[in-house]
């Protein structure tokens, strides 16, 4: 009889989730009408963070969490390397933290946030910040 591989063996890549870029260039249209350059500002920042969500991807292995930029590689975060991590404003989550042994990282919620937290509980639950 053989078993089903725990969830920590399997690999997942997160969904883009446009809602923070969305927004943001929902408010840069008012803000336009009261300030231009205020409007501009979050306005441009809602492209490029859209832009982010359709090319970089999250996939969550065994053993690390790969950042891709369209099929490429770009960092690999190993988990034995993490101090802790963090889901920033649990009502609507738009900020990811996770502290390796030497440096701080901090990412926008462009993915979907209920598999992150899954990935997350799964990979390293003992590394979550309370």
């Amino acid at each position: 009889m053989t078993t089903s591989p725990e969830p920590t063996q399997l690999s997942a890549t997160l969904a883009p989730n446009y809602t923070i870029p969305i927004v943001l260039i929902a408010i840069a249209i008012p803000l336009a009408a009261i300030q231009i350059w205020v409007g501009a500002i979050v306005g441009i920042f809602g492209i490029f963070l859209a832009i982010q969500t359709a090319i970089i991807k999250l996939e969550f292995t065994p053993t690390t969490l790969n950042v891709y930029r369209g099929s490429k590689v770009i960092r690999t975060f190993p988990y034995s390397e993490w101090s802790n991590w963090e889901i920033f404003w649990q009502p609507v989550p738009i900020l990811f933290y996770f502290k390796e042994v030497n440096s701080i990282h901090f990412l926008p919620i462009i993915f979907d946030a209920q598999m992150l937290r899954t990935c997350l509980e799964s990979h390293c639950p003992d590394r979550h910040q309370s």
